[in-house]
């Protein structure tokens, strides 16, 4: 599997030149499988420049498909899919995973940014592209199912008043594991979260804030570089990924926070994990 990072950013946009290294387009992750499938995890602003990238393959012929897994339903992690090209070309398919209690009820939620207030598309039924929309109960008893010969399990965070899934993707014995928007109790993970992220070849986690600036802002509901070095110690993953950054943030300040992020690994005994700081355009390898 490989990944590629097409927006790392939470909340709103953040362009401007002191966020140019690691980029200014909200939450966006394509993921190659080992077969060639084509996986995006979420649609915020990221999934533009992606969309235009596939327009030059097959999807520009009304030939491509893909799968696409949303965390939630908040407009950073949405806000690109009006805009996601190949959604325009006939013939192209598209299957949306998410949460909620029923695939008419996530349905309905994307119609809501479709609504004309918002957009002048009006409807998703005015797409060229076939689109399936699947829920996806991150609740159920046995959290998993396959996708293109791919397992994927899915498990629910606590995020400020509402809730996101965070995803496990395995397949050929590697396994990825996506955590954006996280806002753990005091106690950390739950028991459920906690076996999603054991072992994990590749921990993608939300790393929003300072501890300092998350214990100010306890209640929107993210995590701290803090949170994320703790489940990625305890879960023993091969390489923590930080994502998700403050639009505040500007380069500087996400490198401090990286060097401060490896220093909290080190502090946990995780000598042994790996850290990257996602910036937009990165590729890596899940091994």
């Amino acid at each position: 599997m490989r990944l590629t990072f097409w927006g790392v950013r939470g909340s709103v946009p953040a362009p401007g030149p002191e966020m140019n290294r690691y980029g200014g387009n909200t939450s966006c992750v394509e993921l190659r499988t080992a077969s060639g499938a084509c996986f995006v995890i979420d649609s915020g602003t990221g999934v533009i420049p992606l969309g235009r990238q596939l327009m030059a393959r097959e999807f520009g012929r009304g030939q491509g498909e893909a799968r696409m897994f949303l965390s939630h339903a908040h407009w950073d992690h949405i806000q690109g899919f009006p805009f996601f090209q190949p959604v325009f070309v006939p013939g192209n398919r598209l299957t949306i995973y998410g949460p909620g209690r029923s695939s008419s009820m996530l349905e309905g939620i994307l119609e809501g940014q479709m609504n004309p207030h918002f957009s002048p598309l009006h409807t998703m039924k005015n797409l060229g592209a076939g689109i399936d929309v699947v829920a996806v109960d991150g609740a159920a008893k046995d959290p998993s199912f396959e996708v293109d010969g791919v397992r994927v399990s899915a498990r629910l965070n606590p995020h400020g008043a509402t809730r996101a899934l965070a995803y496990r993707f395995e397949e050929n014995g590697r396994s990825l594991v996506y955590a954006s928007d996280a806002g753990y109790p005091p106690g950390g993970p739950s028991d459920e979260v906690r076996a999603l992220y054991k072992g994990a070849t590749v921990l993608i986690h939300d790393c929003t804030y300072s501890p300092e600036d998350r214990a100010e802002r306890i209640a929107r509901g993210f995590s701290s570089i803090a949170d994320a070095a703790q489940a990625a110690a305890e879960a023993g993953v091969g390489t923590l990924v930080m994502f998700h950054y403050d639009q505040d943030y500007g380069d500087d300040v996400v490198d401090a926070l990286t060097e401060r992020t490896r220093l909290l690994l080190d502090e946990r005994g995780a000598h042994a994990t790996k850290l990257v700081a996602a910036r937009e355009g990165l590729s890596l390898d899940v091994e």
